[in-house]
């Protein structure tokens, strides 16, 4: 590894520090530290009225009060902090290491829990050991890292410095146990399929293209684990679901990452009407059992995740905000004209959904089932058979977004192949959307597949509305970011 050359008069103190460690025979990078206890866990264990209690905590120091013969060390862990008091007296032996540890260091520390004069639970420490030494200074508040961009590229260090960052993460890894815990309870089995596809399908969207080079072949990076998902029903798997990372080759937004995690479930024998009562029943639990009650703040709006949830079909919403009939495809045109759609060379259902998108979903605040599409935007479902111009399929949307999307699934195989036929048909080279029909699915389906409920939900989108999160990178440990130069 070269060092590098523009090392910082910072960094260059804290290298020295780190060679006098060194000289007082002590490694500065530790290694094993046993009975480890969380300060979460040592707060819970204290009790006033027992002497002598011992506590063994490590973690990161963020903040330091050196008062000359006694030094107190706030000390962070994933749980929480803990106050460490060193006095001189008792350790006089490890008082030169003592003064050589600074803010950003790691270290272990060993002894007995006591509480000073102001109250304040304390470690008056009997040892300490240093685990890692921090050769860079952390943000120059204890409260983090300002700076947004910066703290999305140093995530490393606002996961520290900014303690409710850390929590934000913690509760999404709970929401998504709970999640899975919800499925596996009602028979769900999970599984993983391919995150590189020879034909990307089951979205439409541009995949990211890779090589392999031993076979020689294309691979893409999977848009979707539909048909993957939808193969497992005809093999017998009747209640099948996955939560991983699907590609999408798009644009950045604070809405969208091309890196980005779907749940998609499908059951057997079901339709879009036990995939909306799933979905609610589901995203219920998450708000009752992770948030403060049913009317949680995000950005400037309050959701109500009361139940039930609205139930409105897309032509009578696109009838109340557009002020457009569905049939109507002229008056349709003319008000998406009017509000700078260009609409002269595009389908007539691209328009009215690019109509509904403009009017209607910025008004869909509290939970909305957005019901029955019409039939031509939606080819892998079924149509409703008391009309068959529209599609038994629902969108549901919160805080403006769209969280899931559900299907009554598409089974007939002939019906399948010919709606992939019309739509490779239709597409436009120059158009930002890939599409390819997937001969062995629809040769799967020929084996039978039995007519199932499908759903997808935007795990992200999701965690950003029940954490109050402006953008999808807070809820992303590691979003992808424009180059810095």
């Amino acid at each position: 590894m070269t060092e590098p050359q523009d090392i910082s008069k910072l960094e260059q103190q804290r290298r020295d520090k780190l060679q006098q460690i060194k000289q007082l025979s002590l490694d500065p990078y530790g290694g094993r530290f046993d009975g480890v206890e969380s300060a979460e866990s040592v707060r819970a264990k204290f009790d006033e009225k027992e002497p002598r209690q011992k506590a063994t905590c490590a973690g990161r120091i963020v903040l330091l009060r050196d008062i000359g013969k006694l030094i107190f060390i706030t000390l962070r862990d994933s749980s929480g902090t803990i106050q460490l008091g060193l006095s001189k007296k008792l350790l006089e032996e490890q008082w030169k290491l003592i003064k050589l540890i600074e803010l950003g260091d790691i270290v272990g520390a060993e002894g007995q829990l006591g509480l000073t004069k102001a109250g304040e639970l304390t470690i008056w420490v009997e040892k300490i050991t240093i685990l890692a030494k921090s050769l860079l200074p952390p943000p120059e508040k204890f409260h983090g890292l300002a700076d947004i961009d910066l703290r999305y590229r140093k995530r490393y260090v606002d996961l520290w410095a900014n303690p409710e960052c850390l929590e934000k993460f913690k509760k999404r890894i709970a929401m998504i146990s709970t999640i899975r815990s919800f499925l596996q309870e009602r028979g769900f089995c999970e599984v993983e399929t391919p995150m590189m596809q020879s034909v990307p399908g089951g979205a439409a969207a541009k995949p990211f293209i890779t090589h392999h080079n031993a076979l020689d072949i294309d691979l893409y990076l999977r848009i979707a684990p539909e048909l993957f998902l939808k193969r497992l029903l005809v093999g017998g798997v009747e209640k099948v679901f996955e939560i991983n990372r699907n590609f999408r080759n798009e644009g950045l937004s604070p809405r969208h990452n091309p890196e980005f995690t779907m749940m998609e479930i499908y059951q057997a024998y079901a339709d879009y009407n036990i995939m909306m009562e799933l979905t609610e029943d589901l995203i219920s639990q998450l708000v009752e059992k992770h948030c403060d009650g049913l009317k949680l703040p995000y950005g400037d709006e309050k959701i109500d995740y009361s139940r039930p949830w609205k139930r409105a079909s897309y032509s009578n919403l696109l009838k109340e905000y557009a002020g457009c009939d569905i049939h109507d495809v002229s008056s349709i045109r003319k008000k998406a004209k009017s509000l700078g759609i260009e609409e002269a060379k595009l389908a007539d259902e691209i328009v009215i959904n690019d109509l509904f998108e403009a009017t209607v979903e910025k008004n869909l605040i509290n939970p909305t089932f957005v019901l029955d599409y019409p039939a031509r935007l939606c080819p892998l479902t079924k149509k409703s058979k008391i009309n068959p111009e529209y599609a038994e399929r629902f969108e549901l949307y919160i805080g403006t977004m769209e969280i899931a999307n559900a299907y009554t699934e598409l089974n007939d195989p002939q019906v399948q192949y010919e709606n992939f036929v019309s739509q490779l048909a239709g597409e436009n080279e120059d158009e930002d959307v890939f599409r390819s029909l997937d001969d062995d699915f629809v040769t799967a389906m020929k084996y039978g597949m039995p007519p199932a409920g499908g759903l997808g939900i935007g795990i992200d989108r999701l965690i950003m509305l029940l954490t109050n999160s402006a953008s999808i990178r807070d809820v992303i440990l590691f979003p992808l970011l424009k180059p810095e130069k």
